[in-house]
């Protein structure tokens, strides 16, 4: 077996391995979260624990990865707004793209025939290209996706966050409340709530923790959220009518976006009908006619 292999397969092993690993803590890091808020507004202070050899592992890779992959720049902050935000989430990242990066090329070059130069080049730079802008691609394409999906759970939360708050509940409690309830129908929204809410609980402000759920979230709905709930405790607004408002300017907004997707429709489909439905109604109302004239033409020829 050649040594290229050898290399490509060691790579995508360890690469493999980490992504693994990094996946089971994570999910047993919001298992222990999950349990922690579920039992109560209280948070359960956990004891801090040596560095296992996943974390051991993933601070040697991202020391060796280049920095621009991992923790610097947009990528860290598009990780959180994907959901990834456990600590090893940016080293898993850089090994999955250091993995590709070098990975693709070698098996192109590798696979591709060699009889069409041109060709085989073509493979191996188009490899090389998809093992660099792939990963950053789909972190962003799962960005966006969660963020819609929080965007389009919001006004609902906020209905029942002004119902809790009508009935006299305190804010603090509303949110844990939502945040329960709306589990099963909007789990992205009801962990960022859980969350904020522990946040609360360990003694942070609450300004700071709505501040934070934006951040995580990258959703500038939430933002202009946070700013309202700020301004409404500050000066002594009722926090019910706030939330009302809002929820209504959201429930507009989502309206028109409807409303311009439905009406930007017949545009986006005039390329497929330009090219998979326009040559077919030729064929056929011009087909029989063009018959007869070919016909006809070789008659009078004859």
């Amino acid at each position: 077996m050649p040594i290229e292999v050898l290399l490509l397969i060691g790579i995508i092993v360890v690469a493999a391995g980490v992504a693994a690993y990094a996946l089971v803590t994570e999910r047993q890091r919001r298992t222990v979260l999950d349990r922690a808020g579920g039992f109560g507004d209280s948070v359960i202070l956990l004891r801090p624990k040596q560095a296992g050899l996943g974390e051991r592992l993933s601070k040697w890779v991202a020391a060796r990865m280049p920095q621009s992959w991992a923790a610097k720049g947009d990528i860290a902050s598009t990780l959180v707004h994907a959901g990834f935000d456990g600590a090893a989430a940016p080293a898993v990242y850089g090994a999955i793209r250091m993995g590709l990066a070098g990975g693709l090329p070698v098996l192109a070059f590798l696979l591709m025939p060699r009889s069409n130069v041109l060709y085989f080049v073509m493979a191996v730079l188009l490899a090389a290209f998809m093992g660099l802008m792939g990963p950053p691609a789909v972190v962003e394409n799962l960005a966006r996706r969660r963020q819609h999906k929080i965007t389009r759970s919001l006004p609902d939360s906020l209905d029942l966050l002004v119902v809790c708050v009508e009935a006299g509940v305190s804010l603090d409690a509303a949110i844990l409340r939502v945040a329960r309830e709306m589990g099963p129908s909007h789990p992205i929204l009801s962990s960022e709530l859980l969350t904020v809410n522990r946040r609360i609980n360990a003694g942070i402000p609450r300004e700071q923790a709505m501040h934070g759920l934006w951040l995580r979230t990258g959703v500038e709905e939430l933002r202009a959220l946070a700013a309202n709930m700020i301004q409404s405790e500050k000066w002594g607004t009722s926090i019910a009518t706030v939330l009302r408002v809002f929820a209504e300017t959201l429930r507009r907004k989502r309206k028109q976006a409807a409303e311009k997707q439905a009406a930007t429709a017949p545009l986006k489909m005039m390329i497929p009908m330009a090219i998979f439905i326009f040559p077919t109604i030729f064929v056929v109302l011009l087909g029989p006619a063009m018959i007869k004239i070919t016909a006809m033409f070789g008659g009078m020829k004859q």
